[in-house]
């Protein structure tokens, strides 16, 4: 998952592509630039990729949290994939840049990358309006933001476990309030999807405040679909093992440690970013369009045989 920590205010960047003739809807990008008449810049030539439109329905735009990198940015191709807008959203606001520039690049679809710092509450609403002012309708809203903050209970000060409870749920709980206007105006088929973990199963002495931080987005799951079902807004989460991401990527690196999750593993190795970013995909279509307040386990088998 894409870390969060703190920064100030909200600089959106974006970037648009021409539109075929005949002239049809802006579909932007997400850097600023020079190159056009309307200091957009274009994207780049080459063959672009064809989305397909039946797995993108509905075709709002969707928010992803943490979207520079790990799992947030996979989720931000695998909707490009099927043409659906996407805003990136991170910290890193060079990071979000990039992967809206590639997802409008290689897949003609409308972007917007947004520096934010989503423990900010205040920055929501101004990230939002940036985003609205491209993307036009959201439809959809992935917090995939996160940090670790190693650490037992017994070692935890307030700023530590501040620090993680902010960025994994608190922000999630925002968020949702933030956008919920948005989701319900973009009519059904919006969806919200937490990026929860198995550690919100298991107790790692370690990872005290993560395991309480992702343990708690599964309530948030349970009460947010409880309150948003009747706009015909769906929320469910998905809870990852094992994905071979920069969050991750410490430990991963430790002597042996990747050989053990993948011997303990019944599948057999690390999860890659894109295998939870298509279970989200999913869970954001039509054809999850009956499921809510759930929490998907994406583990390889991880949980079926052993602890983390």
């Amino acid at each position: 998952m894409a870390a969060s920590d703190e920064a100030d205010g909200v600089e959106a960047r974006t970037t648009t592509r021409r539109p075929r003739a005949p002239a049809s809807p802006r579909r932007g990008a997400g850097s600023q630039g020079a190159d056009t008449p309307s200091g957009r810049r274009a994207p780049r030539g080459g063959r672009r990729r064809r989305p397909d439109p039946h797995l993108g329905r509905p075709a709002t735009g969707v928010v992803v949290t943490g979207g520079a990198s790990g799992i947030g940015r996979a989720t931000c191709v695998a909707l490009a994939e099927v043409g659906r807008p996407v805003a990136v959203w991170d910290i890193n606001g060079d990071g979000a840049t990039q992967v809206a520039q590639h997802c409008a690049d290689e897949y003609g679809v409308t972007t917007i990358g947004v520096e934010v710092d989503v423990s900010n509450t205040d920055a929501l609403t101004g990230a939002t309006q940036r985003t609205i002012g491209v993307v036009e309708k959201i439809g959809g809203l992935v917090h995939a933001a996160g940090i670790g903050g190693p650490g037992p209970v017994t070692l935890l000060s307030d700023e530590s476990w501040d620090a993680v409870l902010d960025v994994n749920l608190r922000a999630g709980a925002m968020l949702t309030k933030q956008l919920h206007p948005n989701l319900r105006a973009a009519g059904p088929g919006s969806a919200v999807v937490y990026i929860s973990s198995v550690e919100a199963f298991f107790g790692s002495t370690f990872l005290a405040a993560y395991c309480a931080s992702k343990a708690g987005l599964l309530g948030l799951t349970r009460s947010a679909a409880h309150t948003l079902g009747a706009d015909g807004i769906r929320v469910n989460a998905v809870c990852p093992g094992a994905v071979d991401t920069p969050l991750l990527a410490p430990l991963l690196a430790m002597p042996g440690m990747r050989e053990t999750f993948e011997q303990r593993t019944p599948l057999g190795r690390v999860a890659q970013p894109a295998d939870i970013a298509r279970v989200v995909r999913f869970l954001l279509s039509d054809d999850a369009a009956f499921i809510t307040g759930a929490s998907v386990v994406v583990d390889g088998g991880l949980t079926a045989v052993a602890g983390v």
